[in-house]
């Protein structure tokens, strides 16, 4: 009893945080009075985000949310289950139309039955995620760069189907509106008073999307702690041994595949929320390499990672497209200039992906790892 007391005594010690006396500190995601107290005020920096941004930058941020849901499903599948998958785009397509059929408006050209976004968000998570369960048996049979072609015919199946099912999608060139944003019968586009103050247009839509991206980034984390996330990883690094072990390979590859089907069937019904429009050639392979880059950029294997590969490469183009004008051989209008932006752009992408990997293959969360040990152990030099 007595050491027992000591013990606790000395966990609230300042300056020994990671002295842990019950294994439910020791499993807390927020294990330490630095990761609670930066995580809050993170937190309260990106709720004031929409008071102080224009419009344009508020969906600029939505869009990271949902790029961050979709690299945090990509992750799931080939940072922890090391299953490379190039379909990512038609699993996103596949649940923006889910969407757009169940909450959209019906047309002379297209279907639409205006349900409530209580229901076709999770419709457009369900629908991709069975998808991906029909199709993880046949994926599970190969590895590698098999896998990779494999799903890679996902993205060009896909459009083609989304080019000739007019009804659904609208047609190549053509295109449809996407699923509303009523939530409960409240319309999150309109403008709303709270306490006396009026809130930003589009500023509960932004409120909605990071408590989405907020579920969802904490249901990853904790399945990445789970049973099943060490048979991912136990599968990813050796899945003979992981078989033999008595990992299920099948159930688990199969597994993978559909949470992060799930995963990018949401990341999609949002994306189009805030693009406005969809045509079938939005869900290309550009679009799965755009993710590929995210996990890859921000780390493989790590929740915080894929949040931070996608802060980089949505509002990198941003930056790029800021500083075009003070750079002579950059364009910001299509055909002229010795190079595009969007050059610019893919140039980057395909750099500092081969950079990561030679030079860093945690990516972005591995130089934060990096920097933070450092200042941890200062000034020691380890």
């Amino acid at each position: 009893m007595i050491g027992t007391a000591v013990l606790q005594l000395r966990g609230r010690v300042r300056g020994r945080p990671v002295l842990y006396t019950s294994y439910a500190a020791d499993q807390a995601i927020l294990d330490t009075p630095a990761k609670r107290w930066w995580t809050a005020a993170l937190v309260i920096v990106v709720l004031a985000l929409p008071f102080l941004l224009s419009r344009d930058l508020t969906s600029l941020m939505m869009t990271v949310f949902i790029y961050a849901i979709g690299g945090i499903g990509l992750n799931l599948v080939t940072g922890y289950a090391g299953q490379v998958s190039l379909g990512h785009a038609f699993f996103m397509g596949l649940g923006a139309y889910t969407a757009a059929v169940l909450g959209g408006v019906e047309t002379d050209q297209v279907l639409g039955f205006g349900l409530d976004m209580a229901i076709w968000l999770p419709m457009a998570g369900i629908v991709p995620a069975l998808v991906g369960l029909a199709v993880a048996p046949l994926a599970a049979r190969v590895r590698g760069l098999y896998l990779a072609i494999l799903t890679l015919g996902l993205v060009f199946i896909g459009e083609h189907i989304f080019k000739e099912a007019r009804q659904i999608t609208g047609g190549a060139g053509v295109g449809r509106a996407p699923a509303e944003p009523v939530l409960f019968g409240m319309d999150l586009r309109a403008t709303y008073h709270a306490f006396g103050y009026i809130l930003p247009r589009d500023a509960m839509l932004y409120f909605v999307f990071f408590a989405i991206f907020m579920v969802l980034a904490v249901a990853a984390r904790n399945l990445a702690r789970s049973k099943l996330g060490r048979a991912f990883a136990a599968v990813r690094d050796r899945d003979i041994a992981a078989a033999v072990m008595g990992v299920p390979l099948q159930r688990t590859k199969t597994l993978a595949f559909t949470i992060s089907s799930f995963y990018a069937g949401i990341a999609g019904a949002l994306l189009v929320v805030v693009i406005g429009q969809m045509t079938p050639g939005n869900w290309n392979l550009f679009l799965s390499i755009e993710f590929l880059a995210v996990i890859l950029i921000g780390g493989i294997a790590t929740i915080s990672g894929s949040i931070m590969g996608a802060a980089f490469v949505v509002l990198m183009p941003r930056l790029v497209a800021e500083l075009a004008g003070s750079v002579p051989f950059i364009s910001t209008a299509p055909g002229s200039g010795f190079l595009t932006v969007f050059h610019v752009q893919t140039m980057l992408f395909g750099a500092l992906i081969v950079l990561f990997l030679v030079l860093e293959p945690r990516g972005l969360y591995g130089l934060w790892v990096r920097v933070r040990n450092y200042w941890k152990a200062w000034p020691f030099s380890y």
